[in-house]
């Protein structure tokens, strides 16, 4: 931004207004040769020009932009989270551009529109000055906030977990600056900044003034406007000259306990589980139960923000508990823990609420009543909360907790039983042995109550996850999903539970997308903190393959569910089709603080190096330690579609050894043993024994796709598995059929997969060229055909040598 000087006898224009400023400039710009600035610079520019944010504002018609030489000054108008967010954007993008450096600062301030010597609009003001200053406090990778900017946001729930504080910083003439670092997941720069650092270690205590930013009333902006302006006219306008030393970027530890309370929102709360003093210990599902519906009846209070059963879950009781530390892991502010006894036909509760901030005790309530009094209780205790956080409460919301789920203890015992079942039904082997098992208890739950409305909607999503898995991938089945939660709906017609239960039926029946968001948006009006809600979204928009809002979702729903390992597992998915690998990595460092010895997620963060870099040592060393550890866990770890990679025949023993003999579901169709056996002969060159295997694996998938004629998956396999038999015409078909029946399009997950079956049925039958557009054709969109795979697995040696092929797999190298 360009200063003027102002003749002694001109008025300048004094028509202040507020900006909110994003200052971008490039780290080490200074060391580049010039036609380096100006070919980073231009791409910078475009780099920025792409974002969705900058497209909007300028569409808006309140934005302004302008150069500083080496970086840029975004101007917004509307709100304070236009330019984090533009930020964000910004850096997500840049990390596709490691030689791109650059620190970003922002701040709301006045600012006064002026014309320079080429008669184009330019701006000045004390705004953007403090913006600067900002600025310059950062390093590469920072994005950083005034106090001003950071007050705003944190009036914003979503935003709260991302603001850290820094304290202030010494900036020009001896004057501190109270700063934010804003960063989340991979992006920002977590680290202290360098001069923050510096200014610890040196302990200077000379008095300075502080020009933090407080929320403004109206009549200070109206005071701050006219120093501003009468700053101007004394000082005239102040040439921006920056000094950019160049930084590395290194993780920093986590911001201190009573900082990220702090910037926790006031109307926050997790309900911890109580503990049992019953003598009978069976009744630990009884406790959990008074629990979960403690929880349950806060959670449909829009005005609070509740954590999610299964991250609570995870703090049992038995042993001591720092609820600081684990406040500041779910982000609340307050916990209730409690304990149940039961005895007979009599039930004492027990509960305190605990301000964690401070651990002091807000109030502790005992009940002494009849067992069948306890879904009172439970009302009771909700509405005491909702009382003493202040919250607001609809008179809908009242209702909603005061209502007993059912009238029945055993139904309810039940339905606890099969809700911790379903819990644990994400890994398919297990999933074919427990959702059977939740079926059931749910059946008995709804026999017992007919009334049980919840019961009705697990047991419909139970039904839906079963035909969608492969489990029982049969009409008969579905049928069953949507009967259940047509029950759910005749008993209340608007109930959140059977809007949510509606769109997975639709989603996991049809893939019908569309009807599937519309329950959900209604689902969200009675289910305002159900961490599903914004799961389901997240995987709706990852199959409409609209993979950043799907990121955002499944973001949102670890608000809710801090510790679900189910949703991190899913995002960490959801990075590797991406290529996204060090996000991928984080993802499954934090799942792994949450349950450390999972072998899946061991062996999943291992291949990352072989997605990645083509490096299979980590995946070898990693399932060594795990089949050593525990040999029960192998049909977990050893994955065929990786161990071929080894190409060692001590490799391909040992992963058929380890693969279970009825199979593994995988895209919503099982693959047979025997597909394994005859691609570990066909890579070994051992084609009879491959014609047999393939043979046997043939009949079985044949007779499925007969069963179901439109079912893609199964013409995918079937296809693969002819290629293998050397039957080029059907290969062919079935393979092309499947990807009519479910084209990217469609499902941008299995969709994209069946796609990277076609290309090895095209390589396996000969048709290289095919193949190789295929390929290419598939690496145009996120999918997990990695680097890794394309430089290692013997599905593609026909390929080798081709110019074509080899030009791919180097695009997708490390850079």
């Amino acid at each position: 931004m360009n200063a003027q000087d102002t003749p002694a006898d001109s008025k300048p224009d004094l028509q202040l207004e507020i900006a909110h400023l994003l200052l971008i400039d490039v780290v080490g710009y200074s060391k580049l040769l010039v036609n380096e600035e100006i070919e980073l610079l231009q791409e910078l520019n475009q780099i920025v020009r792409d974002t969705e944010c900058f497209r909007a504002a300028e569409a808006s018609g309140k934005f302004n932009r302008v150069s500083t030489g080496d970086g840029m000054a975004l101007l917004f108008f509307r709100s304070p989270e236009e330019p984090v967010r533009c930020a964000l954007e910004i850096s997500k993008t840049l990390q596709d551009h490691p030689r791109i450096q650059v620190r970003m600062g922002v701040h709301s301030g006045p600012v006064n529109r002026v014309t320079d010597v080429n008669d184009k609009t330019n701006f000045a003001g004390s705004g953007i000055n403090v913006a600067q200053r900002v600025l310059d406090c950062g390093d590469a990778g920072h994005i950083l906030l005034s106090g001003h900017v950071a007050e705003d946001l944190a009036e914003y729930r979503h935003w709260q977990p991302y603001l850290h504080d820094l304290g202030e910083c010494e900036v020009k003439h001896g004057l501190r600056l109270h700063l934010f670092n804003l960063y989340k997941d991979n992006l920002g720069n977590s680290q202290v900044p360098e001069r923050l650092k510096r200014g610890k270690r040196s302990k200077q205590v000379s008095p300075v003034r502080p020009i933090t930013s407080p929320r403004w009333p109206k009549s200070v902006l109206v005071v701050t406007l006219l120093v501003s302006a009468v700053a101007l006219v004394i000082s005239s306008l102040i040439l921006f000259h920056r000094a950019s030393p160049l930084r590395t970027r290194v993780p920093a530890p986590e911001a201190a306990t009573t900082s990220a309370l702090a910037a926790i929102p006031e109307k926050s709360i997790a309900v911890l589980p109580f503990e049992n003093l019953s003598d009978e210990k069976e009744n630990a599902y009884f406790t959990d139960g008074v629990q979960d519906e403690i929880l349950t009846g806060l959670s449909r209070v829009a005005d609070l923000k509740v954590i999610s059963r299964t991250s609570v879950m995870q703090y049992k009781t038995g042993t001591k508990r720092n609820l600081r530390e684990i406040a500041t892991d779910l982000g609340v502010a307050h916990v209730l823990e409690g304990s149940v006894q039961r005895a007979g036909g009599r039930v004492r509760v027990n509960a305190q609420l605990i301000d964690a901030r401070t651990d002091s005790h807000l109030w502790a309530e005992r009940y002494d009543r009849d067992v069948v009094d306890v879904f009172a209780i439970e009302g009771e205790l909700a509405g005491k909360i909702v009382a003493q956080l202040q919250a607001k409460i609809s008179p809908t919301e009242k209702a909603a907790i005061e209502k007993a789920p059912t009238t029945d203890l055993v139904a309810y015992d039940r339905y606890l039983r099969a809700q911790e079942l379903f819990a644990d039904t994400s890994d398919p082997i297990h999933a074919r042995e427990k959702l059977p098992q939740a079926a059931h208890l749910l059946e008995e739950a709804v026999t017992r109550d007919p009334h049980f409305l919840q019961a009705w909607c697990l047991l419909s999503r139970v039904h839906g996850v079963a035909y969608f898995r492969g489990h029982d991938h049969t009409p008969a089945r579905l049928d069953l999903a949507y009967a259940t939660v047509q029950a759910a709906l005749r008993l209340q017609e608007d109930a959140g539970e059977a809007h949510l239960a509606l769109a997975n039926y639709y989603y996991h029946g049809f893939r019908d997308y569309g009807r599937a968001r519309s329950e959900l948006a209604i689902a969200q009006r009675t289910l305002p903190n159900n961490a599903d809600v914004f799961r389901l979204t997240g995987f709706i928009d990852r199959r409409e393959g609209h993979w950043e809002e799907a990121t955002r979702n499944l973001e949102r729903a670890l608000e809710l569910d801090p510790r679900n390992f189910f949703i991190l597992q899913q995002l960490a998915l959801t990075y590797q089709s991406q290529r996204r690998y060090a996000d991928e990595a984080r993802t499954y460092d934090r799942a792994l603080t949450i349950v450390p010895a999972d072998p899946a997620t061991r062996i999943l963060r291992a291949l990352i190096a072989l997605d990645w870099r083509a490096d299979i040592k980590p995946f070898q060393a990693t399932l060594a330690t795990l089949l050593a550890e525990n040999r029960s866990v192998a049909p977990d770890v050893d994955l065929p579609r990786y161990a071929l990679c080894e190409r060692t025949a001590a490799a391909a023993t040992r992963t058929l050894t380890n693969y279970p003999r009825e199979g593994v579901v995988n895209n919503g169709v099982n693959y047979p043993y025997a597909y394994w056996q005859g691609a570990v002969a066909r890579c070994q060159g051992d084609s009879a024994k491959a014609r047999t295997a393939f043979t046997a694996a043939r009949r079985e998938v044949e007779k499925t796709v007969e069963e179901q004629p439109d079912f893609a998956a199964g013409f995918s396999l079937l296809g693969m598995i002819d290629a293998g038999l050397e039957r080029k015409e059907e290969a062919l078909r079935e393979g092309r059929r499947g990807c009519e029946l479910l084209p990217i399009s469609k499902d941008a997950i299995d969709g994209a997969d069946l796609a990277i079956n076609l290309a090895q049925i095209y390589a396996w039958t000969g048709e290289k060229d095919r193949a190789i557009e295929q390929i290419a054709a598939v690496e145009r969109v996120p999918n997990t055909l990695s680097y890794g795979l394309l430089k290692l697995h013997p599905y593609w040696d026909p390929l080798r040598g081709d110019p074509r092929f080899e030009k791919i797999v180097a695009s997708l190298a490390p850079k």
